[in-house]
């Protein structure tokens, strides 16, 4: 990668990711690692997440490299990598990325300039659910030099995911046949029935991209996409696309209906968060702590950051 034409391997240190608003899904990204190629190269990156779609990520990243020892170069650019595959749950994705910018091999004039391109597969480890490790493999090619080889990068991330508050009040886990209370004395209705779907995830973890498959998390519009599609209806799988769908609805608690989608925002922008009303002022949704039923009240503690960010209501079963 950096050096000479020998195969090279360099070892990352500790990956911190934290989550950044106003969409808590995204993440800062920040690494340290080494190059061993004679006398070896020192690495920091910075970089920011996102994912692109359920399967899609990309992280676009500055990064500085500077010969350690006495020897002299150095390195400066930025980058952008693509992940695919790569889940909350762990387990192998592939990895590939474009870089480039200024710098010299062996002095400290920054002059000329490099690109880079690399690929490869890597795979996380999930201990605890807010620590990843993980490791990659990659081959690179660099433009300064002609250099190619092997990369191969270990860390840790610590994984704050989901779009909810920093603290939240303890819900009650209902039983696995609730169903809304409007319904309870009727026969259920298409609209009780998504809703009860989504309330059988009670439970299941946050998974940042997650869609429920295999029995793994949801984030929040991947629980709104499972619900539905289990009664013949398909929904985006984006929450800024499933805001779209359906009928407007007047932003109300007194206008609700149970199946309705709840669409919440941050800042007032764009929208992050999405849910799926119950009835009696409560809906269920994929946050920090997995899918929960919260309050859309102005009155109830953990309800009330929920109720400031209620930006709209989204009616798909008429």
């Amino acid at each position: 990668m950096i050096g000479t034409g020998l195969k090279r391997w360099v070892v990352a240190g500790a990956l911190l990711c934290i989550p950044a608003q106003p969409a808590w899904a995204q993440v800062i990204e920040a690494r340290f690692g080494r190059f061993w190629d004679s006398p070896g190269w020192t690495i920091y990156q910075l970089g920011v997440s996102h994912s692109l779609t359920g399967a899609i990520g990309v992280q676009l990243y500055g990064d500085f490299a500077h010969r350690f020892g006495t020897a002299e170069g150095g390195l400066a650019g930025i980058g952008a990598d693509f992940t695919a595959f790569r889940r909350a749950s762990g387990g192998p994705y592939l990895i590939a990325g474009l870089s480039g910018g200024m710098g010299s091999e062996n002095t400290s004039s920054f002059s000329d300039p490099w690109g880079s391109w690399s690929a490869g597969v890597g795979y996380d480890l999930f201990p605890l659910s807010v620590l990843s490790l993980g490791a990659e493999g990659r081959w690179r090619e660099l433009s300064l030099g002609g250099h190619d080889g092997y990369q191969l990068a270990i860390g840790a991330a610590i994984h704050l995911g989901g779009s909810a508050p920093p603290v939240s009040s303890p819900t009650p886990r209902p039983q696995a046949t609730a169903v809304p209370l409007e319904a309870q004395s009727a026969p259920l209705t298409l609209a009780d029935s998504v809703v009860a779907t989504a309330m059988q995830a009670m439970g299941r973890p946050y998974e940042y991209g997650g869609t429920g498959e295999n029995g793994d998390g949801f984030d929040c519009s991947g629980l709104i996409q499972y619900a539905y599609s289990k009664h013949g209806i398909s929904l985006p799988r984006q929450s800024t696309d499933q805001a779209k769908q359906g009928v407007k609805v007047e932003r109300s608690v007194s206008k609700l209906r149970p199946g309705d989608l709840l669409t919440f925002s941050n800042h007032g922008g764009r929208v992050t968060h999405v849910g799926l009303y119950m009835g009696g002022g409560r809906f269920v949704h994929s946050a920090t702590r997995g899918v929960q039923v919260s309050n859309l009240s102005a009155d109830d503690p953990y309800g009330r950051w929920w109720y400031t960010r209620w930006v709209g209501v989204r009616r798909i079963i008429h």
